[in-house]
């Protein structure tokens, strides 16, 4: 059973992709790479299977993932009759450059719990342990091209979302992914681990600044403010923190932690939320932003909204720990 009804999805999603010539894939805000590399993955085996279709990928770039590839600079005003294609994102307020574009139809394929977005096909999966793994099956179990450039991104995001299999959603299914995808194609697992992980000598001071400042309450919540005279002191900018939030996992004293960084560009505060036992995504929709039970986060204007997210958070992590 489980498999007619994957392969129907599967038969659903090339059905709609055939359909429209022009097609934008979008995803998050501030994105990691499961999304990006979900975005370029998707986009370029697209362009490989129908050369003839118009397929962007959108949104802002993050420099520090440039290897996974190039997004596409259009204005998406100018196309019409597109089917939007969402990756790794369940609400409409978080998807990233899609103003003014007209679309006819909604792909969906994400693995966080259901919000407001559902697809015209729609294949939504919280057990997942990535967008990126996602793909990988479709790609492999579909006539979709791909290529050993498309896998390396694809195994890349996978990597990162399930912080290297370590997260509880890493299941039998993920590791079967990883070996129907390395048996298909010869992926650069020691290039993938390098581009993630290595690091510069600023970006270790920074990291020990977090874990100097961090203050973490009796309730074992951790949470720190980070001003752009802190990011300027290391030579940082307002998505560098997000980078460490995992980080700080496997720490006694934390079941819930979260950074909330000032960008001045955008004025406002980035909020990065992480767990390893109360449930945080719920906390994280109310401040508008979103995300799984273990992992969200949030755009917040005010600080004192903020300041009132973090007390959330700290009861919540009491609330867990009394139950414990």
């Amino acid at each position: 059973m489980f498999k007619i009804i994957k392969f129907d999805i599967y038969r659903k999603i090339v059905k709609i992709i055939k359909k429209y010539k022009n097609i934008v894939i979008a995803r998050h805000i501030s994105p990691d790479p499961d999304a990006i590399a979900g975005q370029i993955g998707l986009r370029d085996s697209i362009r490989l299977t129908f050369p003839n279709k118009n397929v962007y990928a959108v949104g802002a770039g993050v420099s520090k993932f440039k290897y996974l590839g190039s997004l596409d600079k259009v204005d998406v005003t100018q196309i019409e009759h597109a089917l939007l294609v969402v990756l790794d994102v369940p609400n409409f307020e978080r998807i990233d450059g899609i103003n003014g574009l007209q679309y006819d139809a909604i792909l969906k394929i994400d693995h966080h719990p259901p919000l407001d977005i559902v697809g015209d096909v729609d294949w939504t999966d919280d057990t997942k342990s990535s967008t990126c793994e996602m793909l990988i099956n479709l790609l492999l179990d579909t006539k979709l091209v791909i290529d050993l450039k498309i896998a390396n991104a694809l195994y890349t995001g996978m990597v990162f979302d399930s912080d290297r299999f370590l997260l509880g959603t890493t299941t039998v299914g993920t590791f079967l992914t990883v070996t129907k995808l390395l048996n298909k194609l010869p992926v650069d697992i020691t290039s993938v681990y390098n581009n993630l992980y290595y690091k510069d000598m600023s970006e270790l001071k920074f990291y020990a600044y977090l874990i100097n400042n961090i203050v973490i309450s009796d309730n074992k919540f951790g949470y720190i403010f980070i001003e752009k005279e802190t990011l300027d002191k290391f030579g940082m900018d307002a998505s560098s923190p997000s980078h460490f939030v995992n980080d700080f996992y496997y720490i006694n004293q934390l079941v819930c932690w979260a950074f909330a960084t000032y960008d001045e560009r955008l004025q406002l505060y980035k909020v990065n939320i992480r767990s390893c036992g109360p449930d945080i995504n719920e906390i994280a929709n109310k401040y508008d932003g979103g995300g799984h039970k273990l992992a969200s986060g949030c755009r917040i204007k005010k600080k004192s909204d903020v300041e009132a997210l973090m007390k959330d958070l700290d009861a919540a992590s009491k609330v867990y720990n009394d139950n414990e």
